[in-house]
């Protein structure tokens, strides 16, 4: 488990990289030069995903928690992370091109963000009562 944690936390930080240019890159070429949540996807994708993962490996070097459910609740964890992540671009492209949201699709924007951050929360609950175990 602990080469999966690295090649995920690996993968993330790659994924951070990507979105941390690819706000710099988009709201330049869009002459943008207001507040966007394009600028935090870069940090929860380090945070939320390389560091998070980085933590995870940690654990299961001196714990060994892994069990039979910690794939699920990590596949849970990864789904939040990215319907996150997927708000967030879907906020943010719409702030940069000034596109005007019905009250509806504004909401579900924030719904859709909502959602991600309800799956994350479960989750490292979830991870945390397994290394919980553990560590008795």
């Amino acid at each position: 488990m602990m080469k999966r944690y690295a090649n995920m936390a690996l993968a993330y930080a790659a994924i951070a990289m990507v979105f941390g240019v690819f706000y710099r890159e988009f709201t330049k070429f869009n002459n943008f030069t207001g507040k966007t949540v394009l600028s935090v996807m870069h940090t929860h994708y380090f945070l939320l995903g390389m560091f998070f993962f980085l933590v995870l490996m940690l654990a299961e070097k001196s714990l060994s928690f892994s069990g039979k459910n910690t794939g699920k609740i990590l596949i849970v964890y990864q789904c939040g992370l990215n319907i996150t992540g997927l708000g967030f671009l879907m906020r943010g492209l719409t702030q940069v091109w000034g596109t005007v949201l019905s009250t509806g699709a504004d909401a579900s924007l924030s719904g859709v963000a909502g959602i991600g951050h309800i799956l994350i929360g479960v989750s490292i609950i979830l991870l945390l009562l397994e290394i919980r175990k553990k560590a008795v």
